[in-house]
This record gives C-alpha cells, sequence and structure tokens, in this order.
C-alpha cells in the first residue's frame, strides 16, 4: 500500500515497554507503506532520516527505539529538534501494557527481558523508570492490555493511514464500562453514570446503546441533550488549540457502568455531531460485548 506524498515529510517513532506490542506495531505501520527500522540508537536518528531523503523525497519512515543498551532521552530531544530544523516533523508512538499483562506475555513466550534483571517484574520496574521522559515526550500513547493483534491493527491504521501531518487532528470517541477498568490511555474522560440506567429498563436491558430504542432512552432524559452540548462545545474550543501546540490526536473516553446502553449512545451521538462540525471523529466501544 502506497502512501501519498506530503509537502511536509514526517517520521514515526515508536517505543515502549517491551512486551507491550512494539514489534506488531512497527510490522502494522510498515504494511502501510512506511519504512522501518529497528533498534536504532538515538545518536544515529538524524543520520538514518538523512540517508532515506525524507525531506526531498517526502518518503514515510518509521524508527523503532527501545531500551536496549539503555536510553539517552537527551539525545534523542536534540535529534527531534534538528530533524524539525530540517523540516521533519517527529510525532512519537508509546505503546504499554499493565505489568501483569506484559509479565504473562513474557511467560507464554518464554523470552528473557532485554533489560536482563533477575526478575520479569524487576525489569519492567527499571524499564518504566527509564522511559518515564519518553513517555511524556510522547504524542500517541496506546495501552495494549486488552488489545489482541486486529485491535491493534485497527487502532494503528486508523492513526496512520495515508496519514497527512497537515490534516486536521483526528478525534477518538470510546465507550467504556467503568467496572471493566477505566482507559488509561485517553486524554479527556466523562462520566455518564448520572443518567437513567437502561438496564433496569426490561425491554432494554439486553439491547445495546447503538441500537434506536436505547439511544432514543438515553437521549431522551432530562440532562442527556444539554450534557453532549457542554462536551461538543468544550471540544470545539479545545481542539483548534490543541492543534497550535502540534497535538495531532486527542483521545475522548465516556464511561458508564457496563459499557452498554448509556455511554455508548453518547459516544455516538458525540461522534455524530463532531462529524458535522467537520471533525474528523471515529467513534469506538470497548465493552459493548462484555
Amino acid at each position: 500500500m502506497e502512501l501519498v506524498s506530503t509537502e511536509h515529510p514526517h517520521v514515526l517513532l515508536i517505543t515502549g515497554m517491551s512486551g507491550a506490542g512494539r514489534s506488531s506495531a512497527a510490522k502494522v505501520i510498515e504494511d502501510l507503506g512506511y519504512a522501518v527500522i529497528d533498534n536504532l540508537p538515538p545518536s544515529l536518528l538524524a543520520q538514518a532520516v538523512k540517508s532515506h531523503d525524507i525531506p526531498e523525497q517526502h518518503k514515510h519512515l518509521a524508527l523503532v527505539i527501545d531500551s536496549r543498551g539503555g536510553l539517552p532521552t537527551e539525545e534523542l530531544k536534540s535529534a527531534i529538534v534538528e530533524l524539525a530544523r530540517d523540516g521533519v516533523q517527529t510525532r512519537i508512538v508509546f505503546l504499554d501494557a499493565e505489568d501483569d499483562v506484559i509479565v504473562r506475555r513474557y511467560e507464554e513466550n518464554r523470552r528473557p527481558h532485554p533489560l536482563g534483571e533477575p526478575t520479569i517484574t524487576s525489569a519492567i520496574t527499571a524499564e518504566r523508570d527509564m522511559l518515564v521522559e519518553l513517555r511524556e515526550m510522547s504524542d500517541y500513547y496506546i495501552d495494549t492490555s486488552n488489545l489482541n493483534i486486529h485491535q491493534l491493527r485497527e487502532q494503528l491504521t486508523t492513526l496512520f493511514a495515508d496519514e497527512d501531518m497537515t490534516e486536521p487532528m483526528r478525534v477518538s470517541v470510546r465507550s467504556f464500562g467503568f467496572k471493566h477498568g477505566s482507559p488509561r490511555d485517553v486524554d479527556l474522560m466523562f462520566d455518564v453514570r448520572f443518567l437513567p440506567n437502561p438496564h433496569w429498563v426490561p425491554e432494554l436491558r439486553d439491547r445495546r446503546g447503538t441500537d434506536e430504542p436505547v439511544s432514543d432512552y438515553v437521549l431522551g432524559t432530562e440532562g442527556a441533550g444539554q450534557f453532549v452540548d457542554q462536551v461538543e462545545n468544550m471540544l470545539l474550543f479545545l481542539i483548534p488549540r490543541f492543534e497550535a501546540e502540534g497535538k495531532s490526536y486527542l483521545s475522548v473516553g465516556i464511561g458508564c457502568t457496563g459499557g452498554h446502553h448509556r455511554s455508548v449512545a453518547i459516544a455516538e451521538e458525540l461522534g455524530k455531531r463532531l462529524n458535522k462540525r467537520n471533525v474528523r471523529a471515529v467513534v469506538r466501544h470497548r465493552d459493548i460485548d462484555n
């Protein structure tokens, strides 16, 4: 799949916790038409980009940077600044997962952790400490704890297929259920448990917020329309200001108890409104089938 060339070349830096899916993410990005270089020291970042002639030929390049051999964050910052001077935009993708999930993945694969600590748990702790600054620098944070490879591919494709860094911000509106845990990778989170719960309406209990009867019930309750109005207006206020600071992706979480009814209906309505306002919004429902 060839990506359309743009006047503003860019580089993706794929990093994050070992066991969180960096290698899988790199394969997906490669399928999207990026040239991918794995395990690149930050000191060679600018050199690698220049050797691919990105500023002249507008190619897309993804570099996988991990904690093997240490991670000199200051070198990485300097390299990013140097690329910016040459007109190359960079975006950092940070992949993470909960500690117990990473432990389980290593136990299942029976592979040693690259940091070589006595235990996987101690290696995870050491790596988290090492990556604190890089996580704070990241433009995209993806928690893969509850994602399979197909869901990770879908999320990365939504973000980076036909990627043009000059395009308007992408907004992800995601419903979820608090009883399944709050998502760690959202920028803004809203709780809609103040709305009446369709679960207690027998004819609606087994249906979902994507079904018209449930949607009509939720959106017709007192305060629902006003709530969506307020969130919509706030996002329309924030989006251009985030864009002015270079942010190209915004994740919005809408939560209810189980993630079946209220959050789903509100997320769908918010997504529709944003798209009508020419905001590129994608709606997903994390717990709709849980």
